[in-house]
């Protein structure tokens, strides 16, 4: 029931301060400036790492993630950079440029050129297949914008995919569709929430809370069982990936060829933070024109 997962008001409020004065995540900082683009075409680009070669398409239809990344690859951005982030049957992540002179156990994971990019979420169009390049990005008690990190990016290998697991994701979208109505709600009470946490109304909070919560209910009333998709219920079944991260995560581009290497990554043997035990990185980036087919 929603009742027992929407956040209370107090928790509400505590996310909507912290994402407004948060300044030290790397992955928060200030939005980069990019104005609209047109691009429709899908790039190409190769990726070397120590482990082989990896090519990638960027979506035209993504323009402002496609466009940054061809930047970054132009000025050798990622050459050096390690996969810093490594989980099999799920993802490999790289792009922090801090860990081209990291130490051996040095955590990594908040480095980046110092900008955001606004979410270019098209779901269900792009979704989290096995294989789809994605951006990777602080979370939303920080980022409820879900802006994607300057540089930091995951290219997914995910696990095998049941027909149950897919109705349970289904049922957590709908739920995740009742919560963000739920703090767009509180958000607009902000000054009564702040005010009456000060006082330490419980009684207040709680009669809000409830009164949102009705909103939030008769909004969704009626609307029929979630279900995912049939193409990517198929796809997930048939090939696996992470479903879980679906509208939430801006997908802009895909594996073409190197999946071999990717898997091959994937299965390494990891530390307590998911840092390859032995270093595993980007040796080069360049575009390439689409490769034949």
């Amino acid at each position: 029931m929603i009742r027992n997962i929407l956040l209370t008001l107090a928790m509400a409020a505590s996310m909507v301060s912290c994402g407004a004065s948060t300044t030290q995540n790397a992955e928060s900082e200030s939005t980069q400036s990019t104005e609209t683009m047109t691009t429709t075409e899908d790039k190409y680009v190769e990726i070397k790492t120590s482990e082989g070669d990896i090519v990638v398409r960027l979506y035209g239809d993504t323009p402002k993630h496609q466009a940054n990344f061809l930047k970054l690859v132009n000025e050798g951005y990622y050459d050096g950079v390690l996969f810093h982030r490594v989980i099999n049957k799920f993802m490999i992540q790289t792009g922090d440029p801090d860990s081209k002179t990291a130490q051996p156990g040095q955590m990594l994971g908040s480095g980046g050129p110092g900008y955001q990019i606004d979410a270019e979420i098209i779901y269900p169009k792009h979704f989290h297949k096995r294989g789809a390049l994605a951006a990777a990005r602080s979370g939303d008690q920080v980022n409820p914008e879900r802006r994607s990190s300057g540089s930091q990016f995951y290219i997914v290998t995910g696990d095998s995919v049941t027909d149950a697991t897919l109705s349970m994701i289904a049922q957590q979208y709908a739920m995740r569709d009742k919560q963000e109505e739920f703090n767009r709600l509180a958000s607009q009470h902000m000054d009564s929430i702040r005010a009456m946490q000060m006082r330490g109304d419980r009684n207040g909070l709680e009669a809000l809370r409830q009164q949102l919560i009705q909103q939030v209910e008769a909004k969704f009333a009626g609307q029929p069982e979630p279900t995912l998709p049939q193409e990517l219920a198929d796809a997930y079944k048939a090939n696996g990936g992470a479903p879980h991260l679906d509208g939430a995560y801006t997908v802009f581009g895909e594996v073409v060829s190197g999946m071999e290497v990717v898997s091959k990554i994937e299965k390494v043997q990891t530390n307590a933070q998911d840092r390859p035990n032995e270093d595993i990185k980007i040796l080069s980036t360049k575009v390439i024109s689409a490769p034949s087919k």
